[in-house]
């Protein structure tokens, strides 16, 4: 019931993120059916084009050893095993394009679903593998259903299709046993591309099914719930009172390193209670008077109490510390249309120093 209720509650399709881990986790849909397709076509295509080159061949080479079986003499071992070398290099030069053209469409079916990725965490031993209530609930799940399901059909289409071409039509037998032996195995060669013809129209409808299901039930597996897609979201930007947090934070290192640079101001503009204007004017170091710190209300007045603790001179021009406040960020160079009002006070403070 827990389970169900679960995946009840899992409303929201997958994230790219949760795709994306279940890809590295080797998470992915592969469906068993389509290289069970393709094997049964290189078989169809084996048969067809490869199997009468390649069984006259063998035959032809058969055939020699027989016809001049008096010139091999099979008195030691050695003339055994090279009697059986050249038997065995002729039935494997048969069997080649079997051994290669079938694994190889199979791979090669596999690889096309999935680019093959080497994933430790599908190897390492975990107890759910050998869980009865995990087995239980895949062999009776849903998947375990459908895979009753798919084996139940070919299970019946092969049958179905045995018995049309073998049974319902009886000639087959009569002809198989009153047909000359040179010819047997081209009637034999023609019922087997008529059953895997058959059989790979069969499979075919079953691996669409099935190469279409696994995608689904991959994407069934993967849906999230809400507060899922949240907690990821969350996670992804940020958690938003964490982030308030460290903004504050930031905010307040700033302003200390603002504050701790007000004792080396050369002079500040203040609106009496409203703003302060640390600028700091070095001719050897500063193209034009730098604002190193400002403020308002309670920081206004902080940098008024440093400035007064420190000998700093205090200006007060209300027009001009509000523009200053308003136009000039911290560390940067006042702009040149005050060059003239703060020149002035700084010749004041050079006069009054000398």
């Amino acid at each position: 019931m827990s389970d169900d209720a679960d995946k009840d509650s899992k409303t929201e399709e997958a994230t790219e993120k949760k795709i994306s881990d279940a890809v590295e986790k080797g998470n992915l849909p592969f469906s068993r059916e389509v290289p069970i397709f393709a094997s049964i076509v290189a078989f169809l295509i084996l048969t067809v084009f490869v199997a009468v080159p390649g069984g006259m061949k063998l035959t032809a080479v058969l055939s020699e050893l027989l016809d001049k079986s008096d010139d091999w003499r099979l008195t030691s071992a050695d003339d055994a095993r090279q009697l059986f070398g050249i038997v065995g290099a002729a039935v494997a030069l048969a069997l080649l394009p079997v051994l290669i053209i079938v694994p190889g469409a199979g791979i090669l079916a596999s690889v096309l679903q999935n680019a093959p990725r080497i994933v430790f965490d599908r190897i390492e031993p975990q107890l759910s593998r050998i869980s009865l209530a995990k087995g239980w609930s895949r062999v009776f799940g849903t998947a375990g259903q459908v895979e009753f399901l798919k084996s139940t059909v070919k299970f019946v289409a092969a049958s179905v299709i045995v018995f049309m071409i073998f049974f319902e039509d009886s000639h087959f037998f009569v002809d198989a046993i009153i047909t000359e032996p040179n010819a047997l195995p081209e009637l034999i060669r023609t019922h087997i591309v008529r059953l895997l013809s058959s059989v790979a129209i069969a499979v075919t409808v079953l691996a669409a099914f099935d190469l279409a299901w696994t995608r689904i039930h991959w994407r069934s597996e993967l849906r999230m719930t809400r507060q899922e897609v949240k907690d990821e979201h969350k996670q992804a930007e940020g958690d938003p009172l964490v982030k308030s947090r460290l903004r504050s934070l930031g905010r307040d290192r700033a302003r200390q390193r603002m504050i701790a640079s007000v004792p080396g101001a050369t002079l500040i503009v203040a609106n009496p209670t409203h703003f302060s204007v640390a600028l700091r004017y070095v001719p050897a170091k500063d193209s034009a008077p730098v604002v190193v710190a400002k403020g308002q209300d309670i920081i206004a007045l902080k940098i008024r109490e440093i400035a007064e603790a420190n000998g700093v001179p205090i200006f007060e021009n209300v027009q001009l510390a509000r523009a200053l406040y308003k136009q000039v960020q911290v560390n940067s160079v006042i702009a040149p249309e005050f060059y003239k009002a703060v020149a002035e006070l700084i010749q004041f403070v050079n006069a009054r120093r000398k």
